[in-house]
């Protein structure tokens, strides 16, 4: 059992085999999830280990332990059932087939023959809503991830890599190679179960031609999500660079891939709530670069935290049916936040948070909106403690200091690569967003491939792919993830890493469990 992080244990397996630890990991997840003990917000099965993500506030690390250590694990009894999913393989659907062809020495109808008649199982969902790992892919089909992830996979791509299948559920960033694609839709967060795999599902693909695919493509009912449930308050007549609606985390369906989300800088979140007297977290507008223009549609208070040009003083304010608010860039960090008395509505979670759009309407949260379903019951901070350390100082371009637990795989880094990591200055990328900061600066070097059995992240958790360049995921990261971690930002300073530009230098210091606790406690 490894401590990883603040909030974080992963609990292994080493002496089974892969298919019993998988199974051992999702038994005893099952178990946790019919208990639900006070301070538990996820636990996330993998290929051969259990992460177990709690409030060190209500639960602390010593009693997790001990839980895991004691818990019953919950076998699933029922017959596995068997999927069938119409496949269009290659061409534009499966870009790196012929490929994969080549350097198995087939044609490429014989990989995809072979592909087909595979016995698939699905051991575990994760990394996005809804995605498949499946076990069972040919021998000619087993190869590593990419060096560099894709920034774009179309959604319901059929994927391979290091022995699994999986789909893209959305589009979404991906290291896996891509040989066909599938019409249907694999979550729906408002259906029971939202996902349309579960584990121990048995998958059959079924090759189909262009024209077999497309229709199928037009019978598949579109998904639309459902109009905010609360009373509409701004119209939005131009949206900013990227602006969100975002709230405290929601924990509770990341073993379906859920990420738990969140606004990036939850203090400053709180600090805008405590301006309207609303819960610490209730969702408010995430303004990313530059700010929206926003017409009051009704009576509304509204508080600002962050450093805005054109933004009026004197907050909280107070907006009149008619009024326009016209917010400018963010001039220190990079984030802000704006709220309004009563919260916003949010999409459920599962559906992706798009940025506003004009014309787009926002509306209150509603009393009615949430909980919602999930196989642990979800949770958010706003009904408990407010796991939020201070607002912290922005440090423009200055040097950075964020504190980091080594990660669990250091196994796979090299002694100096690991000294690179915790010495080096690292810039972060302008091809950065919420699912992760990207860092450019010296590789990490590695001692083996950038492969590992997938298994669940913790927040902040710094993976390196084959590229050797770290990345910092974010509140919309994967769930799961397959790329070897050197470190884990520690929950004080995760704010730090919301408001760091491009071109923000970093660097990282080690420190260990203890010192992430005594941290989180002084927050």
């Amino acid at each position: 059992m490894r401590h990883l992080v603040d909030g974080a244990v992963l609990l292994e397996y080493p002496g089974e085999p892969d298919a019993q630890a998988n199974r051992a990991a999702v038994a005893v997840a099952a178990g946790l999830a019919r208990r639900a003990p006070a301070g538990l917000l996820d636990a996330i099965p993998g290929a051969r280990t259990l992460l177990v993500l709690f409030d060190p506030d209500v639960l602390d690390h010593a009693s997790a332990e001990e839980l895991l250590l004691r818990i019953e694990p919950v076998e699933k009894s029922a017959e596995p059932r068997t999927v069938r999913l119409a496949a269009l393989y290659g061409g534009d659907a499966g870009p790196d087939l012929v490929a994969l062809a080549q350097r198995a020495g087939l044609p490429a109808e014989e990989l995809v023959r072979l592909h087909a008649l595979a016995e698939h199982r699905v051991a575990f969902l994760g990394f996005a809503p809804g995605f498949p790992y499946m076990t069972g892919a040919p021998r000619a089909l087993a190869v590593s991830r990419l060096a560099t992830p894709r920034v774009r996979v179309p959604a319901g791509t059929i994927a391979v890599a290091d022995g699994y299948t999986g789909i893209y559920p959305t589009e979404s960033p991906g290291g896996w190679h891509l040989i066909g694609r599938i019409a249907q839709r694999l979550f729906d967060p408002a259906a029971a179960p939202p996902s349309l795999l579960q584990p121990s599902d048995r998958v059959v693909f079924e090759p189909v031609d262009e024209a077999r695919f497309a229709e199928l493509s037009l019978a598949t009912p579109r998904y639309d999500p459902p109009p905010p449930s609360g009373t509409a308050v701004f119209r939005v007549p131009t949206p900013g660079a990227s602006t969100t609606i975002q709230g405290g985390p929601r924990h509770g369906r990341a073993s379906m891939g859920v990420p738990a989300g969140g606004a990036m800088d939850l203090p400053a979140l709180a600090s805008a709530n405590a301006q309207l007297g609303n819960p610490p977290l209730a969702a408010g507008l995430e303004i990313t670069v530059t700010g929206p223009e926003l017409e009051a549609l009704a009576p509304a208070r509204v508080a600002l935290a962050g450093d805005v040009e054109n933004a009026p003083t004197g907050w909280p304010r107070s907006l009149a049916t008619g009024d326009r608010l016209k917010l400018g860039r963010v001039r220190t960090g990079l984030r802000a936040y704006l709220c309004v008395d009563g919260g916003l509505a949010q999409v459920q979670p599962g559906e992706v948070s798009h940025a506003l759009r004009k014309g787009d309407v926002v509306a209150r949260a509603s009393e009615a909106q949430g909980p919602w379903p999930a196989r642990l019951p979800l949770r958010t901070v706003e009904s408990g403690p407010i796991r939020a350390p201070p607002r912290v100082r922005q440090h423009g371009l200055d040097v950075l200091k964020v504190r980091a637990v080594p990660g669990p795989h250091l196994a796979y880094f090299s002694a100096p690569g690991i000294e690179t990591f915790f010495s080096s200055e690292y810039v972060v990328s302008p091809r950065s967003d919420r699912r992760g900061l990207r860092l450019d600066g010296p590789r990490v070097e590695l001692m083996r491939p950038a492969d590992l059995p997938p298994e669940g992240v913790a927040p902040g958790s710094v993976q390196v792919p084959g590229d050797r360049l770290p990345i910092v995921l974010g509140p919309d990261g994967p769930a799961t993830g397959g790329y070897p971690r050197v470190a884990c930002v520690i929950g004080a300073d995760l704010p730090l890493l919301a408001q760091a530009r491009p071109g923000q230098r970093i660097r990282f210091a080690r420190v260990d469990l203890a010192e992430a606790l005594a941290a989180w406690r002084t927050r």
